[in-house]
């Protein structure tokens, strides 16, 4: 190469730092597993404050408490160059309702060529807050205007017990009147998709809020799951309980769940276990907060944590580290309930929100996960590899401000889990010295 060509190289290359430390977004340029390169102010502002050690060298282990599948995506990228991920949003926290709100920021990622990343990082708080109700308002639009001619409209009285049904209830989900007339609108639901109290919450939303919407699989008279959405919208207001409050409108949507499961998978799971991300489990367990300050009733929260995680990584390899993740998860779903909310929040790090449990339930199934794990092997490469996991558990009351203190309240008991030896469960309790209430 020419002293000429050279030089246009590095002037190149020197105008791509200028434009990277001028941008009006953050901006991160790293090598391929995540060791930075370059990073401008707006990105070292946003980024700095998830560090664990002050330091910004690795953006990926900077990330890993916030956004644990950002390695795992850049890793299993094949493309020699393209979009490993566009505007994932990432929840630094929870903040406190009528106080703060929940911070978010935009992450995507590009791959250069074979030896570089670029990443840009932006704040999204109060974008997202905008966005909030403008969804909410797309989807009642939706909701009226796509399938009118399929679906069931029902009465229910102020406890949520159907009073009458239109003849399309047959057709739709299999049961006669007579089997649906004063039952609870639960009836089209798996039996532990949801609690009394939940049933209640969705009938407290719609008279808070005009309505409320929820999709998800419901079940048929012959046992049989369909992809449903069901509206639920106040009548005029009833003081008779044996009188029609609400209409229920319940469509089947399933020859449309594939695109609509296709973007909740791509904003809201974990592309490494399935599970829940971090920002789609604070969503919704901030909606289960909303409810317990307007109902209070037990609502406890699980942190597990997989023990001496590290050192699978270290002496196995990343790639056996990702398979005890995925053991774990497929672990929890067939442990918890479909009610419950389960997660991956940070590298091996796992939460459960359990909705109508009080802690001794919760330290009860917590239990039951723990001796499952220890019990099984995962087979990786022809090798079985054993492991344990620690548990913290917390459950809500009035001194708790928000979902940050009640997540600090079960890493205090998830901790003292470790340091009593791993492989066990231990709860919060008010004697032990912490400002989780603060």
């Amino acid at each position: 190469m020419s002293a000429t060509a050279i030089a246009d190289e590095a002037g190149e290359y020197e105008a791509l730092l200028q434009f990277i430390y001028l941008a009006p977004v953050g901006l991160v340029q790293t090598s391929l597993d995540g060791e930075i390169i370059f990073i401008n102010p707006i990105s070292a502002q946003l980024l700095m404050p998830l560090s664990q050690d002050g330091g910004l060298r690795n953006l990926f282990t900077a990330l890993e408490n916030v956004a644990p599948d950002l390695r795992h995506r850049a890793v299993s990228f094949d493309s020699p160059q393209g979009t490993v991920c566009d505007a994932v949003r990432i929840q630094i926290n929870a903040g406190i309702p009528g106080t703060s709100d929940p911070k978010l920021l935009s992450f995507s990622l590009v791959k250069m060529d074979a030896d570089r990343l670029m990443a840009v990082v932006s704040d999204i708080t109060q974008q997202v807050k905008r966005e909030r109700l403008l969804r909410q308002n797309e989807a009642w639009l939706n909701a009226i205007m796509i399938g009118v001619s399929d679906y069931v409209l029902a009465s229910l009285d102020r406890l949520g017990r159907i009073t009458s049904c239109s003849n399309s209830l047959g057709p739709v989900t299999g049961f006669s009147a007579e089997a649906v007339l004063g039952q609870t609108y639960s009836i089209f639901s798996a039996v532990d998709a949801t609690t009394p109290e939940g049933l209640v919450d969705r009938l407290r939303e719609a008279d808070l809020n005009g309505w409320s919407l929820y999709d998800g699989w419901r079940i048929r008279a012959d046992g049989s799951k369909f992809w449903g959405s069901e509206i639920i919208a106040p009548l005029q207001d009833q003081q008779d309980d044996d009188q029609a409050a609400y209409c229920l409108v319940l469509r089947d949507i399933t020859d449309r769940r594939e695109a609509g499961e296709n973007l909740r998978r791509s904003t809201s799971c974990d592309h490494l276990t399935s599970l829940m991300n971090r920002r789609a489990f604070f969503e919704a367990a901030q909606l289960e907060l909303q409810r317990w300050h307007r109902a209070p009733r037990e609502l406890s929260l699980i942190m597990f944590d997989a023990d001496h995680f590290k050192q699978i990584n270290d002496t196995r390899g990343h790639p056996a580290g990702d398979a005890v993740l995925r053991a774990l998860a497929a672990s929890m779903k067939a442990i918890f309930r479909q009610a419950d909310i389960i997660a991956r929040v940070g590298g091996e790090e796992f939460v459960a929100m359990l909705p109508s449990t009080g802690t001794a339930g919760a330290k009860a199934v917590a239990t039951r996960l723990l001796r499952a794990v220890e019990a099984q092997t995962v087979a990786v490469d022809g090798n079985d590899i054993r492991y344990t996991l620690s548990a913290g558990v917390a459950t809500m009351d009035a001194a708790v401000s928000g979902l940050d203190a009640l997540i600090k309240r079960a890493d205090i008991a998830l901790y003292e889990a470790k340091r009593n030896g791993r492989n066990r469960v231990e709860c919060w309790s008010s004697t032990r010295t912490d400002d989780a209430g603060a």
